[in-house]
């Protein structure tokens, strides 16, 4: 990405015109600079990160969810914490925790609204049907891409959202018509090749 020369002029500059460089970047890149202060500065750990994102996470959620107005506006919410959890994720490098606040987020999501989502019209609910299959997927192939210690701590919230998934008709036929076998998520047995399952099924134009 930078050159030989240019690395090595940046290594010879005098420490006071390096940190200028680095203030100066650091006022452009806020990402880079909350991930600077995590990682040189911050007395949490991860865990403390994730633990409090988690508690003000489900407090959203059950916020959003008593002022329901429309399946339309609780998609918004709900992609508005997705990004909120992929930020976390990017700045602490949280590769667990985005596999858990994600199935927490829609194991809540689900376990408030499955009534209200199946009490709309397919047309109406169809946009979010997909995100909440497709983020399933997601979660899968997450899984499958970490270490294997770390698969049971996921068993039980894999299984609730399947059976969540398995209580609502919309969310059943919408799994069903693009290729998620919801008895992966019950049984926690997820295929080898997920990856590719999911790869191809993307490619013939579902999921979307």
């Amino acid at each position: 990405m930078f050159s030989k020369e240019l690395k090595k002029a940046i290594q010879e500059l005098p420490s006071g015109e390096k940190d200028k460089l680095i203030f100066r970047l650091l006022r452009r890149d806020l990402d880079l600079a909350n991930r600077l202060h995590f990682e040189l500065v911050d007395v949490e750990t991860v865990e403390d990160k994730r633990a409090a994102f988690e508690l003000e996470m489900l407090r959203k959620i059950n916020h959003f969810s008593e002022r329901f107005y429309s399946v339309g506006y609780l998609l918004q919410d709900t992609r508005f914490l997705s990004g909120e959890i992929t930020y976390h994720v990017k700045i602490t490098k949280d590769k667990f925790g985005e596999i858990s606040l994600n199935l927490r987020m829609l194991n809540q999501l689900l376990t408030i609204n499955n009534k209200r989502i199946e009490s709309t019209t397919y047309s109406k609910a169809y946009t979010l049907c997909i995100y909440v299959i497709a983020r399933a997927f997601k979660i899968l192939i997450l899984i499958k891409s970490i270490d294997e210690d770390y698969f049971l701590d996921f068993k039980e919230d894999l299984s609730v959202l399947g059976e969540l998934i398995g209580q609502n008709p919309m969310l059943m036929r919408t799994a069903i018509n693009n290729g998620l076998d919801v008895n992966w998520l019950i049984s926690a047995e997820i295929p080898e090749n997920i990856v590719a399952i999911h790869k191809e099924i993307r490619a013939n134009g579902f999921l979307k």
